[in-house]
């Protein structure tokens, strides 16, 4: 396997900028995921490092050997797409072994590398199978399979689970991580789905509109978001964002919601001390971290009131959909929870994770997130 690394790399088509200077570093080994929406630049970048698009600027390296003017087959890469791609009148064992008769490999070293990957994938039943024979997730370890045998100096994956049925593309995201320890493979991962990619990458890139928003480990990415953008997107449910205005009161700092107060802990008010009075911030807060108390609790300064508007149970846990001035903000809580529409409760999350951001530049204001 070989390190990839991306130098000022940058896609247009015509006067639209699909990918602006990405600059990447994938560690020999390394599972990394470009993680983000539709149209966020993601798949374009994958096919530039294979090859099958060509980049408008930069550079591409692959180990030591610069590839920016490479053929694909030349490149050393192994592919899997989001389409199986398997020859239907070939069996299992042919479909693997196809592209390493077209590069006149011997058949020894083939039907060694083939049964290699059979027994890597859980195949070996099935090499004599044709393709109609098979479930969606062995037609996919099979096209897994059929990159195995290349092996490649790194795999490029363009969201190959997301033809599958929820409970398959779990199994098949649980082999993929055993088969990148068991190969000690250099990949690159593209998804639009936020659970692939903080199960299965050492590090993720978030992008969005072709611009690289934060590259980090999953963790890092969860619990130090770089801007409001990678806060709304990683999530499930998503982070509560909402604006509020600051007021002083001596050395305290309060934030206004609505005609609502809160009193902003220790980390958070020398993070937005610089700020004047009266100046909007963005604060966010995770559904998970969210406590729901009476009506009537202590005088805790993290508190909010507000009116139930949904309750979405899901038998371990329940989502609450609560209008706080209004705010639509989600809650995660227990399944004994009783809450029921209509209801006043208090939102209460001292303790947990709170976070700010600037509302003109969206960055966020803390390093840690963490309130003591």
């Amino acid at each position: 396997m070989a390190s990839v690394a991306l130098r000022h790399v940058s896609k247009r088509f015509g006067g639209v900028s699909a990918v602006n200077d990405v600059n990447l570093e994938i560690d020999d080994q390394e599972f990394l995921v470009l993680l983000g929406p539709s149209g966020c630049g993601k798949t374009t970048t994958l096919r530039m490092v294979a090859g099958l698009e060509e980049m408008s600027e930069g550079a591409i390296l692959i180990g030591d050997r610069d590839v920016s003017e490479l053929p694909p087959k030349d490149r050393d890469i192994a592919m899997v797409f989001q389409n199986y791609a398997l020859y239907p009148h070939m069996t299992v064992a042919d479909n693997m072994a196809f592209g390493l008769k077209l590069r006149r490999i011997s058949k020894t070293e083939i039907d060694r590398r083939v049964n290699e990957a059979a027994e890597i994938l859980g195949l070996e039943d099935y090499l004599s199978r044709r393709p109609k024979e098979l479930s969606g997730g062995q037609r996919q370890r099979v096209a897994l399979g059929r990159a195995i045998v290349r092996e490649p100096k790194a795999f490029l994956m363009d969201e190959p689970l997301s033809n599958l049925d929820a409970k398959l593309r779990t199994q098949t995201r649980v082999e993929l991580k055993r088969l990148h320890q068991r190969l000690g493979a250099t990949i690159l991962y593209v998804t639009h789905d936020q659970t692939e990619a903080m199960t299965m990458g050492t590090r993720i890139v978030v992008m969005r509109d072709g611009v690289v928003q934060q590259v980090d480990t999953p963790e890092g990415i969860y619990h130090r978001p770089a801007n409001k953008f990678v806060a709304a997107f990683v999530g499930t449910p998503a982070m509560n964002l909402f604006d509020v205005t600051l007021v002083r009161d001596g050395k305290a700092l309060h934030a206004h919601i609505d005609g609502q107060s809160i009193e902003l802990p220790p980390d958070l008010r020398q993070a937005v001390g610089s700020l004047q009075e009266g100046h909007t911030v963005t604060l966010g807060l995770r559904p998970e971290d969210l406590v729901f108390g009476p009506l009537h609790a202590s005088s805790d300064p993290l508190r909010l009131s507000g009116t139930v508007r949904l309750v979405e149970p899901l038998g371990h846990e329940n989502i609450v959909h609560c209008d706080v001035g209004g705010f639509l903000i989600i809650a995660r809580t227990t399944n004994e929870w009783a809450g029921r529409i209509g209801d006043r409760v208090t939102t209460n999350f001292s303790g947990g994770r709170l976070y700010a951001f600037d509302p003109s530049t969206e960055k966020s204001l803390l390093h840690s997130g963490r309130i003591a």
